[in-house]
């Protein structure tokens, strides 16, 4: 089978980006010891956006931003590494806004039946119904929570997919 033009641009873009690599002797601690949690939606490049470099952070990324998902990235990125600062980034236009849990569990029986959806019932898809509110929730639930060290710094933000501003909430 023939690699789809998905595979193929991968492979000729990877080629063009390792000719030019010079960051193979980078160390596993990120350089700003900072863990960024944010949306996996495609209109966001944490790198450029957030000011990011290779080597600077660990970059968690969900559908929504959430906190939770992401603990066991944040334990290891913390416990493993040593990682001190910890930004919750969500953005405006996020699809999380668009659903609630029961319209994903329609959908996912409409797709894929009545067996799956069953294995789901009582899954959280952790839709927000409000942005800043959504940003104030994840940073006290880590404020909170017994597996983040309290010098850990935890902020949270918002991101504009419109202009390209980030706001702080929290």
């Amino acid at each position: 089978m023939a690699d789809s033009a998905v595979q193929q641009n991968l492979v000729a873009k990877n080629a063009e980006y390792a000719s030019k690599f010079d960051k193979g002797d980078l160390g596993i601690p990120p350089a700003k010891n900072c863990i960024v949690v944010t949306c996996m939606d495609a209109r966001i490049d944490p790198a450029a956006a957030y000011g990011i470099d290779i080597g600077d952070a660990h970059v968690i990324r969900n559908a929504g931003g959430h906190v939770r998902p992401a603990l066991r990235d944040i334990l290891i990125s913390q416990q493993l590494v040593g990682t001190k600062e910890l930004l919750v980034i969500k953005h405006t236009g996020c699809g999380m806004l668009s659903f609630k849990n029961e319209d994903a569990l329609t959908m996912v029986e409409k797709n894929l039946g009545v067996q799956a959806r069953a294995n789901l019932e009582g899954f959280d898809f952790h839709t927000i119904t409000n942005l800043e509110e959504a940003v104030k929730s994840d940073v006290k639930w880590l404020k909170d929570c017994s597996y983040v060290p309290r010098d850990v710094l935890v902020s949270g933000w918002i991101y504009d997919v419109a202009t390209g501003k980030v706001k702080k909430v929290v």
